[in-house]
């Protein structure tokens, strides 16, 4: 199980700035990206500007982005869509910054509960959401769309490992466990 890393102070989370931060994020996922190949898994090539500009939310952390979080609703559900940090920033808690923030945001928005599809045996994909709070969703639990998510992960190549779907109850107050609200 990962440590719960303590929050980095010198960084800030902050709405996104399109203009200006979407290269920065195109190359923030490309850096990510070379750690799933590090781990053995070779994903398509992954360019992430139109789910950014599709994105409800998208919340990045540092000026310059060193992480992002996008949100969108699926099924009535918040949808943790993207989240990633640069890999010369990890491991100093901005993953849990960007986590935090998001599911603060989704909560402010209404939502009660956040999903997301990740990997079941990367360290930094199921079991670090599963320190966060996030359990599995039986597929039986799963709505159309994010059938449809998975369906289109699927086309696209990502499904490479064996991946699962998570999901989080939201309250008003969000609080990460080994993070701060």
């Amino acid at each position: 199980m990962p440590s719960l890393e303590p929050f980095d102070e010198t960084i800030t989370v902050r709405r996104w700035h399109p203009a200006t931060d979407l290269a920065r994020l195109v190359e923030v996922t490309t850096a990510a990206d070379v750690l799933f190949a590090d781990h053995g898994l070779s994903l398509p090539p992954d360019d992430p500007t139109a789910e950014l500009r599709h994105a409800e939310h998208v919340l990045v952390a540092g000026s310059p982005a060193v992480g992002f979080a996008a949100l969108i609703t699926v099924d009535g559900r918040a949808h943790l869509a993207a989240l990633a940090v640069h890999p010369t920033h990890g491991r100093r808690g901005i993953g849990s910054q960007l986590l935090t923030a998001a599911c603060a945001e989704a909560a402010k928005a209404g939502r009660t509960e956040m999903t997301l599809t990740t990997f079941v045996d990367v360290p930094w994909n199921a079991p670090w959401y599963a320190a966060r709070g996030f359990a599995e969703l039986p597929a039986d639990a799963w709505g159309p769309g994010l059938r449809a998510i998975w369906a289109a992960e699927r086309a696209a190549g990502i499904i490479v490992a064996p991946r699962i779907a998570m999901i989080r109850q939201l309250t008003a107050t969000q609080t990460i466990p080994g993070g701060r609200e």
